[in-house]
Formats: structure tokens, C-alpha cells, sequence
């Protein structure tokens, strides 16, 4: 594991056993403050698909059309998180609305990263297409029920599928997450407002006043992410994936 990662889990581990120990009234224990891990190395930056790399993608996706292909057109032009994907079910789908976007919330079988997590992000391109094809083929409650049911997501299975087959079929570079990274970059690419990057990839807002109000309707993110989609498919009509 990298260093930030056992960091970060000696965190979770620490505030587990601190909580305990107050709850029987007894003294926090100091074990695991000030451990000593080594330098800090220089992060590495996740691969980026080029904006060419993006439609081929998409087109691997239509011709394969099946669960996990769907799996990734959702995630390349909406910037869910793999878990958030995964955990969806058939009520999270506004497939039919002026506007269909996708609900990310809480589940019982799913939860959310943090409060900014929850978020309407609105679905164009390749993304409309795989929503609409889950939802089709599903027989159940859930978008996609080989990796979900009602006690949990199997977001690790279906990482280990997708990189797999990413790896071997398309670029031994890419990885899923990096499709999250690239979404941001893909944003900043089509002048979208930072305030507006962060309410669609549900990253918590930059000072008080990014919290304030209710954000941009949901039509103000359909236009900035029907760009983003543009801008690797600049052949696509945008009164159809509309």
C-alpha cells in the first residue's frame, strides 16, 4: 500500500479505538500517533486518456454493450466514483425527465463517501446510452445486479473486471479511477466554473460561500457536461443526446 493509504487507515484505526476507550471512560491511547512511515514520496499522477482515447473507448463500450461496458459509459461523462455507480438502483434513474440525469444518494447498501457526495448529475453522450441499456436489461431493482444487491455493492469485483479488461483491451496505462481525474480536467477544459466542477464530482466546496444557496440548476449542468461530451465526440448532435 502507498504511504498515504497506510496513513490514512492508521487514522480510521486510531479513532476506532480512542472511541472505545472513552465510551468505557477510560484514557485515549497515544499508540498510533506519531508513526514514523518513512519520506513522503512524490505523488504519481494517474494516467489522463487523451480526448482520441475517450471515443475509442466509447465505441469498445457500444460494440461490447453488456453490464460492465455500461458500467464505464456511465462513469466517463458523469465522474461517479465506481461505488456510486455500481450501488445504483432503478429510482436513481430519471431516464424520461427534460433533463435525465442520475440521482447519487444514500443507500443501505451503499453510502457516500461525504455529505457533498449527494448530487443530480445530468447524463449526455455515452452515459445516457448506458443508463438507458442497464435499465433495459435489469430485471431487478438494482441498474446492475451482478455487482449489487441488498446488502451491498460489489464495487472491488467490478474494479478487478473493468481494469482487467482495460488493461488487455484497450490501454495498459488507463485505470477506472483515472476516468474521475480526467473528468476534472475535461471540465477545466471547457472553462467550467470550479464551483460547478466540484457540485457535479461531489467534491466538497472551496470556503463558506461555496455553501451557500442551493447551486446551479440542473440544466446549467447539462450544458457544461453536453460540452465536456463535445469535446471528444465533436461529430455527436446535441439535439439528439439531449
Amino acid at each position: 500500500m502507498a504511504k498515504e493509504s497506510i496513513a490514512r487507515n492508521l487514522t480510521n484505526v486510531r479513532a476506532v479505538i480512542n472511541f472505545v476507550l472513552r465510551e468505557h471512560g477510560l484514557p485515549t491511547n497515544s499508540a498510533f500517533s506519531g508513526l514514523y512511515l518513512g519520506e513522503t514520496d512524490a505523488p504519481k499522477k494517474r494516467y489522463v486518456p487523451t480526448p482520441s482515447e475517450f471515443k475509442s473507448l466509447q465505441e469498445l463500450c457500444r460494440v461490447q454493450d453488456d453490464e460492465l461496458r455500461w458500467i464505464i459509459g456511465i462513469i466517463i461523462n458523469t465522474g461517479m466514483r465506481l461505488s456510486e455507480a455500481v450501488g445504483l438502483s432503478k429510482d436513481d434513474l430519471s431516464l424520461g425527465s427534460d433533463v435525465p440525469h442520475i440521482r447519487v444518494i444514500p443507500q443501505p447498501w451503499r453510502r457516500l463517501k461525504t455529505s457533498s457526495s449527494e448530487r443530480s448529475i445530468p447524463l449526455v453522450g455515452v452515459s445516457l446510452w448506458a443508463a438507458q441499456r442497464a435499465s433495459e436489461a435489469s430485471e431487478s431493482q438494482f441498474v446492475f445486479p451482478k455487482y449489487c444487491n441488498e446488502n451491498k455493492a460489489l464495487s472491488n469485483s467490478a474494479s478487478a473486471a473493468l481494469n482487467k479488461w482495460l488493461k488487455h483491451k484497450y490501454s495498459g496505462e488507463t485505470l477506472l479511477h483515472g476516468f474521475r481525474h480526467s473528468f476534472r480536467d475535461r471540465l477545466r477544459a471547457v472553462d467550467c466554473p470550479t464551483e460547478m466542477v466540484d457540485q457535479l464530482g461531489g467534491w466538497s466546496a472551496k470556503g463558506v460561500g461555496g455553501r451557500y444557496g442551493t447551486g446551479f440548476r440542473l440544466e446549467q449542468r447539462w450544458g457544461y457536461l453536453q460540452e465536456l461530451h463535445l469535446a471528444s465526440n465533436p461529430c455527436s448532435c446535441l439535439i439528439l443526446d439531449k
